[in-house]
């Protein structure tokens, strides 16, 4: 059976893994999922032991980094145990990184431990300051828990990036000042377009907010110098020069960015999705309890390759339209 890295049709190099815990969320933000979410029954969700022998998989396999993701990760129990072991093979020098995309209401709890383990750096989603906008975007009455967790997490010296989605009509008016905050803090930030996965309660026709137009509004006020800055994911990079920080921008609608594509994303399940905006995917669950688990993996993973898209299809053109992909972020890890 090949151990060969993993590298797709296109020849791309697949060395990213996001790793979803976990679907489920202690938040529920109006762009990703509905007040009443149909979670997954807990007998399918992979056990922390899956989970490790799946990880080392792709590292056997030439992944060098991994995200932990959810849902909210830090929602799931006993996470610290997985994240300890996954820093083992770290500290070994099996793989390069391990980080972690968290909504940060648990991250006052765990930023000591999750520094312990070897994470250097985090992902934060928060897309307002503001208290009433942050319980009405996350129907959850948080926002302190929050600003706990990102003091707790800079206390413990891990390097913070703040993740935005832009709202269009929500929170784009209170961007620069999210960017100054970030900023003034050390913290960079990146901006995201809504993505169309999944049903919600809002149109998203509401909610869609072109970068281009936002880079346009910075631009008039900040001076955005382009970088050459990559940390494996799909952003591009400006330093602003009068504040001096890193902003990103995330563009999946106004500015594919497909061609690099160096990930794929396994949910809680055992499922890999080789693409965010497909629907296509593998069982790797059912290789993990077959009889040869090492080997039905890695021929898992060679038929993943093969079947890994070009490039996504995100589309937000009409009111009332379907979703481009009908799962929820959440499922995926986001």
């Amino acid at each position: 059976m090949t151990t060969l890295p993993l590298k797709d049709s296109f020849g791309r190099h697949i060395d990213y893994l996001r790793l979803s815990v976990t679907d489920r969320c202690d938040l529920r933000c109006t762009y990703c999922m509905a007040e009443e979410m149909q979670f997954l029954p807990k007998r399918e969700v992979l056990s922390l032991e899956e989970l490790e022998i799946l990880s080392g998989a792709f590292i056997d396999r030439g992944v060098k980094k991994i995200r932990v993701t959810g849902g909210e990760p830090l929602t799931r129990r006993d996470i610290m145990t997985l994240m300890a072991r996954l820093g083992r093979r770290l500290e070994k020098g099996d793989f390069e990184e391990l980080t972690l995309t968290t909504n940060a209401t648990q991250l006052y709890h765990h930023a000591d431990v999750l520094k312990s383990v070897g994470v250097k750096r985090i992902n934060v989603s928060l897309d307002t300051l503001d208290d009433k906008k942050f319980t009405q975007l996350t129907r959850r009455n948080v926002l302190s828990k929050v600003l706990q967790g990102l003091d707790a997490a800079q206390n413990a010296g891990l390097k913070v990036k703040i993740n935005t989605v832009a709202l269009k009509g929500f929170n784009d008016h209170e961007i620069p000042e999210m960017i100054s905050w970030a900023h003034g803090r050390q913290m960079d930030l990146t901006l995201i377009e809504v993505m169309p996965l999944g049903a919600i309660d809002e149109d998203r026709v509401d909610q869609y907010l072109p970068l281009s137009a936002v880079r346009d509004i910075l631009e008039t006020q900040w001076t955005l110098d382009p970088m050459e800055k990559r940390t494996g994911g799909p952003a591009r990079y400006v330093r602003v020069r009068e504040t001096g920080g890193t902003l990103g921008f995330i563009t999946p609608l106004t500015n594919n960015f497909c061609a690099g594509c160096n990930r794929v994303r396994v949910t809680c399940t055992g499922q890999i999705y080789m693409c965010l905006g497909h629907s296509d995917k593998i069982d790797l669950r059912a290789a993990l309890r077959g009889e040869n688990p090492i080997d039905e993996l890695n021929s898992a993973l060679d038929q993943a390759m093969i079947k890994k898209p070009e490039r996504h299809n995100f589309e937000i053109s009409k009111r009332g339209a379907d979703p481009s992909v009908p799962r929820h972020m959440s499922v995926t890890g986001g």
